[in-house]
C-alpha cells in the first residue's frame, strides 16, 4: 500500500446519534472508494465497522472502529464513533487524535441530544464540525426543519453548501452552492450525474451561493477585500475561504447524504479531502512538559497509543497516531510512559476493521496499527532514542452508574478480574474498584446499556456467569459535640500482664478553630495544654487531628502513637453504620500505666475503646456524598425530569436554555442516582442526558439515617 504523506491525510471522527447511520455511512465512503467490493448492512451482520459480536448482537456501536478510504490521492482515516451516549468515551477517543469531525444529522428527527452531546465534546476540543444530513429518502424527511434546527442550535456557523431536491420517498438530486451544480442519482446510487441548475431553483440557489461567498470571505481578510471590490468570489477563493473557515472552526458547512442508497457520498469524500483539516493546519499536541511537537516527518519519531482492541487468535491489536517523524517496521522505540521499556515494532499495519493490511510506514499526521509489544496501554507515549515527550492521557467524562459486580462461581473471581481489566484497556470508561471500604468490586461505567454490555461480552465471549448487585453507598461518620471518655485495659494471665488507662476528649474539627482551653463535662472542668499536636489527612477524606495533651508523664510519650493506631483502628468502622469517620479533634488529656504490665498493646486497646465509647457521645451522623448534576433536557419533557429529580431529594441549583434544551444543575446524593440514567432515558424517551460530578459529604436527613442503622444493625445481627 502506498506511503502517504502529512499533507495527503485526513483524520475524520464520524459522529452522531444512535440511529444516524454512521455505520451505514462508512460502508458506502469504502465501497465508492474501492475498498470493499459490497456494501454490508447492519441488519445483515456483515458490516467492516461493527464486527465485534457484542454489536452484532444488539446492532449498535459499542467501540470506535477506524478504517480508511484512499480518494483523489488522499486517504482519509475514518473512525466509526458509537452514536449511544453511553459509549462516549469512545467519541472522546477519536475526537482526541483526529482533526476533524462529521456530525450525522438523521433528517427525520432532526437536532437530537446525541448530537448536542457530540458537537460539544468536538467543540470543547477545538475540532472542526461538518454536519451531514442522512435519511433523505423517508416518509418522515424534514430537511427545512433539521436545517432551521441546526442554525438555532449551533448559531450563525451553520452555513448550507446543499439541499435536496424532493426530499422523501422520490429523493434523487441535491443542488450544490458552492459548485452551483445539480448532482442526480439513478436509484442504486453511486456516480451522480452533473447537471445544471433547474430554472426552478436558479433565484433560491443564487441567494444561497451569495450567502456561502459571504461566509467564506469572513474568514480570511484577503478574500474580505476581493469581496468588497469585486462584490463575488472566484469558485477557486471560494474554496479556499470555506476551507479556512472549517478549519478556524468558523464556518459549519451542511451537505447531503443517503447513505443507504450511496447518493451524496462521493462528494462528501470529495469535499473532507479538499476542505477538510490536516495535521499541519490543526493545533499542536502539547507535551506534559509544555513542548509543542510539531507534525515534522523529519522531526524524532514520537507516537500515542490511543486504542487497544483484544482480538481473537491476536490478542491486543494497539493503534496509534505518529504526532511526529516516521515510524518503520523493526524500528525499536522506548516508552517513556512505563519507565522507559524497550519496544520492537515488528509489524505495521493500516487498519480496515478487523482486517489488516501491511505497510512499511507511518509517517507524522498518520494513524496506524501494530501488535504483539510486550508493555504498552491505551495512553501510552513511544518514542525514538533520546526523545523524551510524554503526552498528557485522554481524559473521559465522569461515571454515571454503578453497579457491585462478582463471578456467580467465586472460584472464578482471579479469571473475571483478568476479563475485567481487559475490557477496560478497549474502552477506558469501564472502571472496576476493588473496595476495601464497602467489601465490594464496584463497576463504573456511563449507563445501565454500557454495564449490560459488558455483561454480555463477559458471559458470551469469557463464559463467566456474572451478577450485578446494589452498590453500597460510602457513607462517612462524624460527630457534632464535643464528649469525653476513660477506659482502662487490664489482663493478667500469669507472668508479665497488660495494662493501659487512657482519658481522651473529642470534639468536631472544623478548619481554623483551635481547641479550648478548658473543657465541662458533668459539672467537672478538664484543662488542656497542647503538648503536641497531628493532622493527618484521613485517605477517605476530612481529616483526624491527635493532640497530645498529658502533664506530668501520667502516660509515656513513647506510648501516644500506639494510642494513635487504636484510634485509627476504629475511625475505619464507625458505630452507626460501620462506615469511615471523619473530621474529629482528639486530646488525650490524661491516662495511668504500669512499670511492668504496660506495653504498646495495652494502649493501642485502650485507646481505642475509650475513642468508641466517646463517639457514641458525641452526637454522631451520618455523611452522605452529594453529587453536582448536569441535566440536558427537551423542554416538553422539563415537567416530568424536575418532578422526578425532586422526589430523589436533588436541590435545583439553577437552570437556562441551551441550543434548543433546558440545562439543569442540581444536587443530588449518590444513593438516589443509582438508577438515574435509566429513569432519565424512560422519562425524556431517551432524549435527554445528564453528567454527574463528586461535591461534598453533607449530613443525612434524620429519617433517612435512622433507616440505614436499622438496616446496619439488622446485618449484623444476621451475619452474628
Amino acid at each position: 500500500m502506498k506511503v502517504y504523506q502529512t499533507s495527503e491525510v485526513r483524520n475524520i471522527s464520524l459522529l452522531g446519534s444512535s440511529g444516524s447511520g454512521k455505520t451505514t455511512l462508512v460502508e458506502a465512503m469504502l465501497f465508492e472508494s474501492g475498498a470493499i467490493k459490497r456494501k454490508g448492512t447492519v441488519d445483515g451482520k456483515n458490516t467492516v465497522s461493527d464486527y465485534f459480536p457484542v454489536e452484532q448482537e444488539y446492532g449498535y456501536s459499542v467501540l470506535p472502529t477506524v478504517v480508511y478510504a484512499e480518494w483523489a490521492n488522499k486517504k482519509l482515516n475514518l473512525i466509526d464513533c458509537p452514536g449511544s451516549d453511553d459509549f462516549i468515551g469512545g467519541a472522546i477517543t477519536s475526537l482526541s487524535v483526529t482533526d476533524q469531525a462529521v456530525l450525522l444529522v438523521n433528517a427525520q428527527y432532526g437536532v437530537e441530544v446525541g448530537t448536542q452531546n457530540h458537537f460539544r465534546n468536538a467543540e470543547k476540543l477545538q475540532k472542526p464540525v461538518v454536519f451531514a444530513v442522512n435519511y433523505l429518502d423517508t416518509d418522515k424527511t424534514d430537511f427545512d426543519r433539521t436545517l432551521e434546527q441546526l442554525k438555532e442550535s449551533f448559531g450563525s456557523k451553520v452555513i448550507l453548501i446543499q439541499y435536496p431536491l424532493n426530499a422523501g420517498t422520490e429523493f434523487n438530486a441535491v443542488i450544490d452552492v458552492l459548485k452551483m451544480k445539480m448532482y442526480k442519482w439513478k436509484a442504486e446510487g453511486g456516480a451522480p450525474e452533473e447537471l445544471d441548475i433547474p430554472d426552478s431553483e436558479k433565484a433560491k440557489a443564487e441567494e444561497l451561493h451569495s450567502t456561502l461567498i459571504e461566509a467564506a470571505a469572513e474568514n480570511d481578510e484577503t478574500l474580505m477585500e476581493k469581496f468588497f471590490e469585486d462584490g463575488s468570489l472566484s469558485q477557486e477563493d471560494m474554496f479556499d475561504g470555506v476551507h479556512k473557515g472549517v478549519v478556524s472552526c468558523g464556518m459549519y458547512p451542511v451537505l447531503c447524504v443517503c447513505a443507504g442508497r450511496s447518493m451524496g457520498v462521493r462528494r462528501l469524500m470529495e469535499f473532507l479531502g479538499n476542505v477538510a483539516a490536516s495535521a499541519t493546519e490543526m493545533k499542536n499536541p502539547v507535551t506534559t512538559n509544555n513542548v509543542e511537537v510539531k507534525p515534522d516527518v523529519n522531526a524524532p519519531t514520537s507516537l500515542f497509543v490511543f486504542k487497544t482492541s483484544i482480538e481473537p487468535h491476536i490478542g491486543e491489536v494497539l493503534y496509534f497516531k505518529v504526532l511526529s517523524g516516521k515510524i518503520n517496521e523493526g524500528d525499536d522505540v522506548t516508552n517513556v510512559s512505563r519507565n522507559d521499556s524497550k519496544e520492537r515494532i515488528s509489524q505495521l499495519f493500516c487498519v480496515q476493521g478487523q482486517t489488516r493490511t501491511k505497510i512499511e510506514q507511518v509517517v507524522a499526521g498518520d494513524i496506524g496499527a501494530t501488535v504483539k509489544l510486550k508493555d504498552v496501554r491505551t495512553g501510552n507515549t513511544l518514542n525514538s532514542k533520546d526523545c523524551d515527550w510524554e503526552y498528557p492521557e485522554i481524559k473521559y467524562p465522569s461515571s454515571k452508574y454503578r453497579r457491585a459486580i462478582k463471578a456467580q462461581n467465586e472460584s472464578e473471581d482471579e479469571k473475571l478480574s483478568e476479563v475485567l481489566s481487559k475490557l477496560h484497556a478497549e474502552d477506558p470508561t469501564w472502571i472496576v474498584e476493588q473496595s476495601k471500604e464497602l467489601r465490594q468490586t464496584i463497576l463504573y461505567g456511563q449507563g445501565e446499556f454500557h454495564l449490560r454490555t459488558l455483561k454480555w461480552r463477559v458471559e458470551k465471549n469469557d463464559k463467566i456467569m456474572i451478577e450485578f448487585q446494589e452498590p453500597r453507598i460510602p457513607y462517612r461518620e462524624t460527630i457534632t459535640k464535643a464528649a469525653r471518655a476513660d477506659y482502662r485495659h487490664k489482663k493478667q494471665s500469669g507472668g508479665a500482664g497488660q495494662f493501659g488507662e487512657v482519658h481522651m476528649i473529642i470534639e468536631p474539627f472544623i478548619e481554623g478553630e483551635p481547641p479550648k482551653d478548658i473543657y465541662k463535662f458533668g459539672g467537672q472542668e478538664h484543662k488542656v495544654s497542647v503538648r503536641d499536636t497531628q493532622e493527618i489527612p484521613l485517605e477517605w477524606g476530612g481529616k483526624l487531628v491527635f493532640i497530645n495533651s498529658i502533664v506530668g508523664g501520667s502516660i509515656d510519650t513513647r506510648f501516644m502513637p500506639a494510642i494513635l493506631k487504636g484510634i485509627m483502628d476504629r475511625i475505619e468502622q464507625g458505630p452507626l453504620t460501620g462506615s469511615y469517620a471523619r473530621d474529629i479533634r482528639v486530646i488525650v488529656y490524661d491516662g495511668k500505666m504500669h512499670p511492668v504490665d504496660s506495653n504498646e498493646i495495652s494502649f493501642r486497646l485502650a485507646g481505642r475503646n475509650a475513642f468508641a465509647q466517646a463517639f457514641k457521645e458525641a452526637g454522631p451522623k451520618l455523611l452522605e456524598p452529594i453529587y453536582d448534576v448536569d441535566v440536558f433536557v427537551p423542554s416538553d419533557r422539563m415537567g416530568d425530569v424536575m418532578s422526578d429529580l425532586q422526589g430523589r431529594r436533588g436541590v435545583v441549583m439553577g437552570m437556562h436554555s441551551e441550543r434548543g434544551f433546558e440545562h439543569l444543575k442540581a444536587k443530588m446524593p449518590l444513593k438516589e442516582l443509582s438508577s438515574y440514567s435509566t429513569a432519565l432515558s424512560s422519562l425524556s424517551g431517551g432524549r435527554a442526558s445528564f453528567s454527574m460530578k463528586f461535591n461534598a459529604y453533607e449530613l443525612c436527613p434524620m429519617d433517612v439515617q435512622d433507616k440505614l442503622i436499622k438496616e446496619y444493625e439488622a446485618t449484623r445481627k444476621e451475619e452474628e
